[in-house]
């Protein structure tokens, strides 16, 4: 167990034992209360100092955790709130301290579907609670984009603790193509999210080569434990160094994009780049600019660069430049009369 969660403990313990004002406490008796404490939690012994206790009484006196309590010691030997109504557990959040945690919990929230959040689960549930009866109704200041009708979400903490733990699944896995779902065997290395939609990476056996499948396609998954996990010493940022999205491809496909930007979207560019490899080459008059990026032509990038419309010109390479004209001149058949 963390250090801190055990001091935590302890500061907890010794506030039950101060709000019980019918019985004297001394330091010995609090050192007792809290070695109880933590092995209720821990299982086991833990030798509980007496040095540890006075600094616990010390913190909590003291502003550092906005406590401030209240402890005095009377007759030289016992220790009490001078407030008898007085209880950490009592003090008033301020309002820039709900307005933190409220926003915290949103963000907290969307990691849910991990095991690895699974304790902090119920932290977020008291947290909310807390929030929402100290509050009045307020919208949220911050809005993530997150899906919660995406299908194989549940499927995500599976996957985490499968490639956690370093184990072949067998998941059942219809593509859009498809007419019928077919079982694959992997070895599962990367969970990556692109496009509020998430994608498993891992090496298939059979076709001996990486995997991208995305989490919305699998039907079922199940554990291998009879086959041998294969690492292949796997880099997810080396393996998605020149790539935007998912779709890696061979290096063949790895091209210097030559793009003009107008000058009413340069600031945005340059301000959020395309990808880490985004180099300005040149800045015109008109506030225009010219970039270059070095990045695998797949479908994400056509997407990205087809989402800018009139904004963006493709100037090199000519496949590139070719494959926009052809896309954009189709769309615009379907606006002629």
């Amino acid at each position: 167990m963390a250090q801190n969660k055990n001091a935590l403990i302890r500061y907890k313990t010794i506030d039950k034992c101060l709000q019980n004002s019918y019985r004297k406490w001394t330091l010995n008796d609090l050192i007792d209360a809290c070695s109880e404490a933590l092995y209720e939690y821990e299982g086991k012994d833990v030798n509980v100092s007496k040095r540890t206790v006075q600094l616990d009484i010390q913190m909590m006196r003291s502003d550092k955790l906005g406590y401030n309590a209240p402890i005095v010691v009377y007759d030289r030997k016992y220790y009490r709130y001078e407030d008898p109504d007085y209880s950490i557990t009592n003090i008033p959040l301020t309002e820039n301290d709900m307005q933190v945690l409220s926003e915290s919990v949103e963000i907290l929230k969307q990691f849910k579907d991990f095991s690895l959040f699974s304790e902090l689960g119920g932290i977020i549930q008291r947290l909310e609670d807390k929030v929402h009866t100290e509050k009045t109704h307020q919208s949220a200041i911050i809005h993530l984009d997150k899906n919660e009708k995406l299908k194989g979400l549940e499927y995500l903490d599976v996957l985490y603790q499968a490639i956690l733990k370093k184990v072949v699944v067998r998941i059942s896995y219809q593509s859009f193509k498809a007419r019928h779902p077919r079982d694959l065997v992997v070895h599962p290395y990367l969970l990556k999210e692109f496009n509020n939609r998430w994608f498993l990476i891992g090496w298939h056996n059979e076709w001996e080569k990486l995997q991208t499948l995305a989490l919305d396609r699998m039907q079922h998954i199940s554990h291998d434990l009879r086959a041998s996990y294969m690492d292949n010493n796997f880099n997810g940022d080396e393996y998605y160094k020149h790539t935007i999205g998912v779709t890696v491809l061979p290096d063949r496909f790895l091209y210097d994009i030559i793009l003009k930007v107008d000058g009413k979207n340069a600031p945005y560019i340059l301000t959020k780049p395309l990808h880490h490899s985004q180099e300005l080459l040149e800045q015109y008059p008109d506030r225009s600019i010219k970039i270059k990026i070095r990045v695998h032509h797949n479908y994400e990038l056509e997407r990205l660069l087809l989402g800018f419309g009139q904004s963006v010109e493709v100037l090199e390479p000519s496949i590139v430049r070719k494959r926009m004209k052809y896309y954009l001149r189709e769309a615009l058949k379907q606006y002629e009369e």
